[in-house]
């Protein structure tokens, strides 16, 4: 097996825990883009090649309805050849599926509390419930499809990132065999972000029980985005892209612009941890982008280049 990309344990906004598209919420403006021994890719020798039509798209339970043709266009997309990667969130149906089994979220500084009660319906509603309605959904649309989560073949690593939040991690290793190996298959990949809990590997071969950590969409994405040297990463949401204080669409952002709206905090909220996925994804050489995924045909016209939301880099 292929080493995992490893960074180092510096603590980041793009640990943000937030935004109903992932499944672990609330508001956080602090922090920057870690950095990491991978940022030249001359110098990581560990680093993924860069794969051919690879486009990591995030999407979210905003986005799919009404006029949406995001799996729709994931399909198209395949059958011209390219190898989409599909990371989704979930953290609406989540919150609705807690209400129904009676689990009170909690709070710490606005951010959500992933408890134990809270995980184990996280991990069944995440990996369960909403990845296998997709995997269906684009499956009888005629696509070719396969549902994993993070936790397969140790797809992502993870530490706790604040105790205070419970079981929510900050992801600090990426395997990319299970991914390449469904799309070695002919399939996308459709994936749930929870990841396992890093260091717990049983040295003496005993049954052990994992840990699982609740891992937010968007920086999911970003760090897959970036292990896969993906040509690109595409951001499905419900807003035109990232705006100026004046509300105003900003249709090109550099890295350095991108982390300075996170510091002044024009940037808030769950547009957060997307700019910083963007930002982590640039590190491949690819090009990150932030569209309205409620708009007919977004995905397949912003890959086919159509100037659409924000690009980043």
């Amino acid at each position: 097996m292929e080493s995992h990309a490893q960074k180092h344990s510096e603590p980041s906004a793009l640990d943000a825990n937030r935004g109903m598209d992932g499944d672990a919420e609330g508001p956080d403006t602090s922090g920057h883009s870690a950095h990491r021994n991978e940022d030249n890719p001359a110098q990581n020798p560990a680093r993924e090649s860069q794969q051919s039509g690879t486009i990591v798209v995030k999407i979210g339970g905003s986005t799919l309805g009404g006029s949406d043709t995001t799996l729709q266009d994931l399909v198209e997309l395949q059958r011209q050849g390219m190898n989409p990667v599909v990371v989704h969130g979930g953290g609406k149906i989540i919150s609705e599926w807690m209400e129904k089994q009676g689990v009170r979220p909690k709070f710490v500084r606005g951010l959500r509390v992933t408890d134990e009660p809270s995980l184990d319906i996280v991990v069944a509603v995440l990996t369960g419930l909403i990845n296998k309605n997709l995997v269906a959904s684009l499956v009888n649309m005629g696509a070719r499809a396969i549902g994993i989560s993070g936790a397969d073949d140790g797809m992502l690593r993870a530490e706790v990132k604040d105790s205070e939040l419970g079981l929510v991690g900050r992801v600090v290793a990426v395997n990319t065999d299970p991914i390449k190996a469904v799309m070695s298959a002919g399939c996308m990949p459709v994936i749930a972000p929870v990841a396992m809990l890093a260091g717990e590997d049983s040295t003496d071969g005993n049954d052990f029980e994992a840990t699982l950590l609740n891992i937010n969409a968007d920086t999911a994405a970003g760090e897959i985005a970036f292990a896969l040297s993906a040509e690109r990463l595409v951001f499905l949401t419900d807003v035109d892209g990232v705006l100026d204080t004046s509300h105003r669409l900003i249709p090109r952002l550099t890295e350095r612009q991108a982390i300075g709206l996170i510091r002044s905090n024009v940037a808030a909220g769950g547009m957060i941890p997307k700019l910083e996925a963007c930002v982590t994804a640039l590190k491949a050489g690819g090009i990150a982008q932030i569209v309205d995924g409620r708009k007919p045909l977004a995905l397949k016209e912003t890959v086919a280049g159509k100037t659409f939301g924000t690009r980043v880099g």
